[in-house]
């Protein structure tokens, strides 16, 4: 006997206290209807009605059974909300990946987007090399990632891809700092500071190309897989490295410059496994990931975007490093 649906036919009667009405308000024949109620009863062991005189009423037993199977339905209904919620991305736990380069703004607009689209899932946010992440996500450590292209996507499935043009981080000192924009050649005979490669051996392997072929090959290859300690070599006169400008713009000894004509574009997107059993809110992250990136790139301040060396005279550091 299929109970729930019986008690939902017993709960029906019990409010109508009219068989008639209440086969008409489940749209059934009143027979099957009553035939359900005396099975109902059979299999609990007890009266549920007193149909001894014309008018219905619930025994002792009605009476109890019929708050007890409010209850048991409306924990059902609840049950299946939960699981729908859960089976779209809604609920749970997502395991993300992002990149160690990843800004602090990024990572709470990122968050913040996410609570607001599924305020019941957590994300269970994770700084992964992009390396690493596509073996996390073969073996079922992560459920999606953000990671930098290009990538072997044969087994896995891939959200928009955004583009970000990389400038040059370099000491404000540097006479190159007085120029609206750097090209690649000339940084000819600089050091170069670098993420290490083992992080997106792809990228990398990108960029170095990308600057052998402007002629830029640079005198020593340093690594560092911290924006701060990036940051820190550079000042130190060290080299010369590659940034979207936010991180490289709160650090008042380096100065950031367009690379002329674009010639590195980082590339990213979400990534999550291709079979049945990806999350389903993986697609969502990485759209949302996709959003975030776009509006963090697009809200670079315009003289920037422009290729214009940032106004100083409103700097207090310019006196100094002006």
């Amino acid at each position: 006997m299929d109970l729930l649906r019986h008690l939902r036919l017993f709960v029906t009667v019990a409010e109508e206290l009219h068989f008639s009405r209440a086969a008409e308000r489940l749209r059934m024949a009143q027979p099957p209807l009553s035939q359900a109620i005396r099975r109902l009863e059979k299999d609990l062991g007890a009266e549920l009605f007193d149909r001894s005189q014309r008018s219905v009423r619930l025994t002792a037993a009605g009476v109890v059974l019929l708050e007890e199977a409010r209850e048991l339905l409306a924990r059902e209904n609840r049950l299946r909300t939960l699981a729908r919620r859960a089976g779209d991305g809604a609920l749970g736990t997502l395991r993300a990946g992002v990149p160690p380069d990843t800004t602090a703004a990024v990572l709470s607009a990122l968050l913040a987007a996410c609570a607001e689209r599924s305020p019941g899932l957590s994300v269970d946010l994770q700084e992964v090399t992009t390396e690493e992440q596509l073996r996390l996500l073969d073996s079922g450590g992560l459920d999606v990632g953000l990671v930098h292209h290009p990538v072997d996507a044969t087994e896995l499935r891939l959200g928009p891809v955004v583009s970000l043009d990389l400038g040059v981080v370099l000491p404000r000192t540097s006479p190159l700092a007085r120029l609206p924009e750097v090209a690649l050649g000339e940084l000819s005979g600089h050091d170069l500071v670098l993420f290490p490669r083992a992080h997106a051996p792809g990228w990398y392997d990108r960029i170095l190309d990308a600057c052998r072929t402007a002629g830029f090959v640079p005198g020593r290859l340093r690594h560092a897989s911290n924006p701060e300690f990036l940051l820190a070599l550079v000042t130190a006169g060290h080299g010369v490295a590659f940034d979207q400008g936010p991180v490289a713009r709160k650090e008042p000894r380096v100065a950031w410059r367009p690379l002329a004509d674009r010639p590195l574009t980082q590339r990213l997107s979400g990534a999550w496994p291709a079979d049945r059993t990806a999350h389903p809110a993986a697609g969502h992250f990485a759209q949302l990931a996709a959003d975030v990136l776009t509006r963090s790139h697009t809200a670079i301040p315009r003289g920037d975007r422009d290729h214009r060396p940032p106004d100083d005279s409103r700097r207090p550091w310019s006196v100094v490093y002006g």
